[in-house]
C-alpha cells in the first residue's frame, strides 16, 4: 500500500471520528442545553415558543425563587454526606486494596473474589432491613443513616479499582521502602498511599458522582426535608413546581452544577497526579 492511500485512509478515519464526537456532543449536550435555557425563560415563555429557542428575556428571577426556598438545606446535607461517605470509603478501600495488592497470604484471592463477587448483589433487595437497621438504631430520619450504606455499596467497586492500581506499582518501591527501615504500615502510609492517589482520585469522581444522584436510600431513610438529599429536592420540588417548568429546570440546573464542575477539576487532578505518580520501571 502506497504513502498516500495510507494517509488518506487516516484522514478518513479521523473524519469520521470527529463526526461520531459531534454527534456524540450533540446527544449528550442538548439536554443540558435545554435544562439551563429553560432556568433562565420567564415561567410561561417555554409554553408560547418553541422548547430550545432562546430566551427572549433572561432573567435569574428563578435560580432566586429556588434558592428562597430551601434549597440549600438539600445541598448542604448532600455535601456533608458524600464528603463524610466518600472520606469513609477511600481510606477503607485503600488499606483493604493494600492488602490483597501487596501481601500474600492464603486467603488473598477468595477474599478478593468473594470482595468482587458483592458487586453482584442488587442494593434494592437490602432496602428493608437496612430500613429496619436505621430504626433500631435511632438513625432513622437522619443524614447519618445515609451514610453507611453509601460506602458498604460503593466499597466492593472501589477496592476492585484500587486493587488493580496497586498491584501495577514497581515491588522496588516496596523494597527501597524496607530498607530504609519501613515496615508494612509505614510504607503504607509513606509510600503506597501517596502513590495511589491518582487511583483514589477515580474512585472519588465515580463513587462521588453515584452518591450525589442516589434516590432510593435517600427517599427510604430520610422523611422530613430538613434531613433528605439533592436528589429528593428535585422530587420534592417536582411536585411543588408541577406547573413551572423553568423552576423545575432551574432545581435541576443547580443540582447537576456540582458535580460538573468537580468533574472537570477532579479530572484535571488525576491527569496531574497520574503524570506525577508516575515510576519508571
Amino acid at each position: 500500500m502506497s504513502d498516500k492511500k495510507i494517509v488518506s485512509r487516516l484522514l478518513a478515519y479521523k473524519i469520521l471520528a470527529g463526526a461520531f464526537a459531534a454527534l456524540w456532543l450533540v446527544v449528550a449536550g442538548l439536554p443540558f442545553y435545554y435544562m439551563l435555557i429553560s432556568s433562565i425563560k420567564q415561567r410561561y415563555e417555554i409554553l408560547g415558543h418553541g422548547v430550545f429557542a432562546l430566551p427572549m428575556k433572561p432573567t435569574l428571577v428563578n435560580f432566586a425563587s429556588v434558592i428562597r426556598g430551601g434549597f440549600w438545606h438539600y445541598f448542604v446535607n448532600s455535601v456533608v454526606v458524600i464528603g463524610l461517605s466518600l472520606l469513609i470509603l477511600v481510606l477503607s478501600s485503600a488499606a483493604a486494596s493494600y492488602v490483597f495488592a501487596r501481601l500474600r497470604f492464603r486467603l488473598n484471592k477468595p477474599l478478593f473474589g468473594f470482595v468482587v463477587a458483592l458487586m453482584a448483589i442488587p442494593i434494592h433487595v437490602t432496602l428493608i432491613p437496612i430500613f429496619m437497621l436505621t430504626q433500631r438504631m435511632g438513625i432513622y430520619d437522619t443524614i447519618w443513616a445515609l451514610i453507611g450504606p453509601y460506602v458498604a455499596f460503593n466499597l466492593p467497586i472501589s477496592v476492585f479499582i484500587l486493587t488493580g492500581f496497586m498491584h501495577e506499582m514497581p515491588k522496588e518501591i516496596e523494597e527501597a521502602a524496607e530498607i530504609d527501615g519501613c515496615d508494612k504500615l509505614a510504607t503504607f502510609t509513606r509510600v503506597i498511599f501517596p502513590l495511589s492517589i491518582p487511583g483514589m482520585a477515580t474512585i472519588a469522581i465515580y463513587d462521588g458522582v453515584n452518591m450525589w444522584n442516589e434516590f432510593c436510600f435517600a427517599m427510604v431513610l430520610t422523611q422530613s426535608s430538613a434531613n433528605r438529599t439533592l436528589p429528593l429536592a428535585v422530587w420534592d420540588y417536582q411536585g411543588q413546581y408541577s406547573s413551572n417548568t423553568a423552576l423545575i429546570m432551574t432545581v435541576l440546573t443547580l443540582s447537576a452544577l456540582p458535580m460538573i464542575i468537580a468533574f472537570i477539576f477532579g479530572q484535571d487532578k488525576l491527569i496531574r497526579g497520574m503524570m506525577a505518580g508516575a515510576v519508571k520501571g
